[in-house]
């Protein structure tokens, strides 16, 4: 039984880059491509058909969240992914480790503040006191963000739930860390996601083994690659990574373009060709596409298009702008007039600036649609640069046009 199968078709001399396919159960996905997050298995105040009509190829759902609420056995239930949420394409699912430490532990607020003053075991500890989150080799004690209720997570259950919730792909169950901890630390960390690896392969075989309700159709797992900013430990978890038999492989803890340039090149220096990268949860600023891209993503994901959608920030060729801004009160044109999305052809900026102002929902859709598209479309349009062989030129017109000549060279 086969649960994937990815060729690569066109490589870019000189680069990482390379354009491919992924075979699903439930359909291709042409890379490289960006997967639209769909968190809670809902791509936000979109239904599945404007995803798909926007050119969204697969969407990413999150095994935490899903577990809160509705839980997994709902999904199984209800027919598994695909049919509870009425998508019939190709489908991922995060592990929920990120969201076990950045809900659990408030990511940003939490690790990133603290370890300015604390490192390492120190910061763990206190992570762990104050926001009532511990690791430990077995997994990891944690409350709901929802209900402060205890929760317990292992890279077993962590399988269980994502093959009761049937995506095509799923991610291991992996710790994250924050990059400003102490080196021995993130070591630590590094090595425990190894052995919950290997623990997630033994567990997410046996359930595809028990499926005989699937018949042909096996659930893909992704080794996720950490070590934070570490040059050393991002190539000894890649090359940890490629020894093992996962079907791909995720790249976690990369937040901003300039960690692109360095540590995506390290890991896929090292990660076999012939299985897709996956990065996990980077930031969709156009830059991070060309990025990603040049050293060799396959796909992306991120929450980000429709998150900033919602608060009024939306991507034009010429740069972001605030739709709730008072500038556009009597702008009559589209969002972008090189945009071909259904909120651009039909609706104008005086419209939708209205909408926003008056908290109507129909806003939220309009300036959601437009941003999705915008990013499919970007990467759908790298792929094609690199395939004719233009993605150098192509990279340096459009970065420069988003974020001004000045600016763009640091990407370039």
């Amino acid at each position: 039984m086969e649960s994937l199968n990815f060729s690569v078709i066109n490589k870019l001399e000189g680069t990482l880059a390379r354009t491919g396919v992924i075979k699903t159960p439930y359909g291709e996905i042409q890379t490289p491509a960006f997967i639209v997050g769909g968190t809670q298995a809902t791509v936000k105040t979109l239904t599945p058909e404007q995803v798909s009509d926007l050119g969204g190829q697969s969407i990413l759902v999150n095994a935490y969240h899903l577990m809160l609420r509705p839980g997994a056995d709902v999904i199984k239930s209800s027919g598994r992914i695909h049919k509870f949420m009425n998508w019939d394409k190709p489908t991922f699912s995060d592990s929920g480790g990120f969201q076990v430490f950045s809900l659990g532990m408030a990511y940003k607020k939490g690790i990133d503040a603290t370890s300015h003053s604390l490192k390492g075991d120190a910061a763990q500890a206190v992570h762990s006191k104050s926001q009532l989150t511990k690791v430990t080799d077995e997994g990891v004690h944690f409350r709901s963000h929802f209900d402060g209720s205890k929760m317990f997570m292992t890279p077993e259950n962590s399988m269980e739930i994502q093959h009761k919730i049937g995506a095509d792909i799923h991610m291991c169950f992996d710790e994250l860390t924050s990059p400003l901890a102490e080196r021995e630390y993130i070591k630590k960390a590094m090595d425990r996601t190894h052995r919950w690896a290997e623990r997630c392969l033994i567990r997410h075989n046996k359930l595809n083994s028990e499926h005989t309700d699937r018949g042909e159709s096996q659930q893909a797992l992704f080794g996720v690659v950490q070590g934070a900013r570490d040059e050393e430990l991002r190539k000894e978890s890649a090359a940890f990574f490629a020894g093992c038999d996962f079907d791909g492989y995720g790249i976690g803890g990369v937040f901003e373009p300039e960690e692109i340039q360095k540590t995506v090149k390290w890991v896929n220096e090292i990660l076999p060709d012939d299985k897709p990268r996956h990065l996990l949860g980077m930031g969709a600023q156009p830059a991070d596409l060309f990025l990603g891209v040049e050293y060799g993503i396959d796909t992306f994901d991120c929450v980000a298009p429709t998150r900033q959608a919602r608060n009024g920030a939306l991507f034009t060729y010429d740069g972001r702008i605030n739709i709730k801004n008072s500038e556009y009160k009597n702008d009559f044109g589209p969002i972008d007039g090189e945009c071909d999305c259904y909120s651009c052809k039909n609706y104008s900026r005086a419209y939708i600036h209205h909408l926003m102002k008056a908290n109507e929902i129909l806003g939220l859709t309009l300036a959601s649609i437009h941003n999705e598209r915008f990013v499919v479309r970007t990467v759908d349009s790298i792929r094609g640069s690199v395939v004719d062989r233009i993605f150098f030129d192509y990279k340096k017109m459009f970065l420069e046009r988003y974020y001004g000549v000045e600016s763009a060279r640091k990407f370039l």
